[in-house]
């Protein structure tokens, strides 16, 4: 049969819908993304802060009351909700990329739902997890909150009396708890107590409230001025007297009844609590027995590379005294803040020249280097990082602390800025932030074990991108892996072994040469925030080994700049979703798929 040839307007515009066709997502794929990005609003909607921080202003005037009946209501119907939603779309007829966000959006869900069975509602507050400082930054005028135009400030008078409302339900929700057995230990309110003191005890133009004050908008008029003035100060005078009564309460009846037990399997539901947590920083179903001995293995292989160092630097004494010989030597420290900060920027300008030999993915945000605020300093980690505004507008922040310098020995610093700056947290934080093409779930989804994996990681490669040239450099970098490794015998041995604080804290310093003032920091960190700390080593482990495993099957195709790219180029994910991306690329790049 002769076919009709069609005309040619006819034939264009076949054409031309056959594109649209397949440029249109398929159905379900379609109805996936609307899912996903519906939660995402209504999870901004319910973390306003978290909005503020990626540059969404629709919330700056919300303080969440998130350890409040209400607001766990409304945020346990939205998981359920959105987890029956999921159920009705057709997943063996998704895109791969979307069967990847189908699959982490399900694992998500169930584990917060979850994780509505545990009341950490009735523990709202301890010195690394301390919602009272960090509204403090929040508002800073340095912090995510904007202070640029009048509307600004007004939102933040909002904010402090949605403090002030969060903190009287913390006293409440600690009041609770005390009745029902379930305090936090003694030594973390301890550590607590002076951080809220710190914050409240301040007049109110003395405050860190008080500094966005300093800078107010040149276009703001002189009777506006004056008057939002006067309102700020009143709302910070009234948040201030809010901060001294939860000092109060927690100083006169919440310390007195706080428990003098550390570990969390000895709370009402302890053990399952702490497995659920072991689950949740991990993404693996590893037991803490497990973890526990894979701690103790990788102390020993750790061990081992230090005395390596130890005699190539000619020490002659044993490991312990080489320990406090770094502890104590003052060539290794040192004497002023500003010394050290200028260490860490020109540290900063050497490692940008060296990143482009392992890496093709660069974030478009910088970063700046910071100290540690004071108020704060005496019991925060020896350093951190905050992310950067998702548009690049505000800097990412890697935070020093400077409190004290023997915490801060130089040998450490090259490993210190390959984890929290580049190309550990701020690629890693920065890049995931700029993948637009992804659902904002997957863009601004966190997994410790694949944050804090990735970025011990970046440690690991220090000396294939031309650092650690310096034995003591590297011996700062095992010492800094010795820590996570340690991390595995303590955690588990506090949470699950019933060891004591002075028991973890010996150990600790019988294993490393870090400082003692940093050595009851982490210890106290673990006991506030029991399983976070395993999620580093386990993490780190298993990228490792995803390297390995497709340098061995790929040969001479393997590149080490795509490998980077595949781990980094698709938002945080669970470690085995993670092994199952990079085995599908392994598989591809054999084959000469692109």
């Amino acid at each position: 049969m002769r076919i009709k040839q069609r005309s040619p307007v006819i034939a264009l515009a076949f054409a031309l819908h056959c594109m649209t066709l397949a440029a249109a997502p398929p159905a379900e794929d379609a109805r996936l993304n609307q899912l996903v990005e519906a939660y995402f609003d209504k999870s901004l909607e319910l973390n306003p802060v978290l909005a503020t921080q990626i540059g969404d202003s629709r919330y700056n005037d919300r303080i969440p009351n998130d350890i409040g009946p209400e607001w766990r209501g409304q945020a346990l119907a939205t998981e359920r909700h959105y987890l029956a939603a999921l159920a009705e779309i057709g997943v063996g007829e998704l895109a791969p990329q979307e069967r990847l966000t189908y699959d982490v959006f399900k694992s998500r869900r169930e584990l917060a739902i979850e994780g509505f069975r545990y009341p950490q509602q009735l523990l709202p507050i301890d010195q690394f997890n301390n919602p009272a400082s960090d509204f403090a930054i929040l508002g800073s005028g340095s912090g995510a909150h904007p202070f640029a135009t009048l509307k600004d400030y007004e939102d933040f008078i909002r904010r402090m009396a949605g403090m002030r409302v969060w903190i009287d339900q913390a006293i409440s929700n600690m009041r609770a708890g005390v009745k029902a057995g379930l305090t936090q230990p003694r030594p973390v309110v301890e550590k607590v107590l002076p951080q809220i003191k710190a914050l409240g005890m301040a007049r109110p133009e003395d405050s860190i409230f008080d500094q966005p004050l300093h800078s107010l908008p040149d276009s703001m008029d002189a009777k506006a001025r004056q008057r939002l003035v006067a309102d700020y100060r009143a709302a910070i005078a009234t948040t201030l007297a809010s901060y001294r009564r939860l000092h109060d309460y927690m100083s006169t009846e919440y310390l007195p009844s706080a428990r003098t037990s550390v570990g969390w399997s000895q709370l009402p539901g302890g053990k399952d609590w702490y497995a659920f947590l072991v689950a949740i920083f991990t993404t693996t179903r590893m037991s803490p027995e497990e973890i526990h001995e894979l701690g103790l293995r990788e102390v020993a292989r750790i061990e081992s590379e230090m005395n390596s160092v130890r005699e190539q630097v000619g020490f002659k004494g044993d490991l312990k005294a080489f320990f406090r010989f770094l502890k104590e030597d003052p060539r290794f420290y040192f004497e002023t803040a500003e010394e050290l900060l200028a260490g860490y920027r020109e540290l900063k300008i050497r490692i940008n020249t060296l990143l482009p030999k392992m890496f093709a993915d660069f974030p478009k945000a910088d970063y700046e280097i910071r100290a540690v605020e004071p108020f704060r300093a005496q019991s925060a980690a020896g350093a951190f990082y905050e992310r950067p505004s998702a548009d690049g507008s505000r800097l990412g922040i890697f935070y020093v602390n400077t409190f004290d310098l023997k915490g801060q020995p130089q040998y450490g610093m090259e490993t210190l800025s390959l984890h929290e700056a580049a190309p550990g947290h701020h690629f890693q934080v920065s890049i995931q932030q700029e993948l637009t093409g992804l659902p904002r779930v997957r863009r601004f989804d966190s997994y410790t074990a694949y944050d804090e994996g990735w970025a011990l990681y970046c440690e690991s490669i220090g000396k294939e991108l031309g650092l650690f040239t310096d034995p003591y450099q590297y011996y700062g970098r095992l010492n800094d892996e010795m820590l996570r490794a340690m991390r595995l015998v303590v955690d588990t041995g506090l949470h699950a072994k019933d060891w004591s604080r002075e028991q973890a804290i010996r150990y600790m310093l019988d294993h490393s040469s870090l400082a003692e003032s940093d050595v009851i920091a982490e210890v106290e960190r673990y006991i506030a925030w029991p399983g976070q700390a395993l999620g580093y080593k386990v993490g780190q482990l298993r990228i490792s080994a995803m390297r390995a495993r497709a340098k061995a099957a790929l040969g001479p195709k393997f590149d080490v700049k795509a490998f980077h790219g595949v781990i980094l180029r698709g938002g945080a994910l669970p470690m085995d979703v993670l092994e199952m991306k990079v085995d599908r690329w392994i598989n591809e790049t054999r084959r000469g798929v692109r």
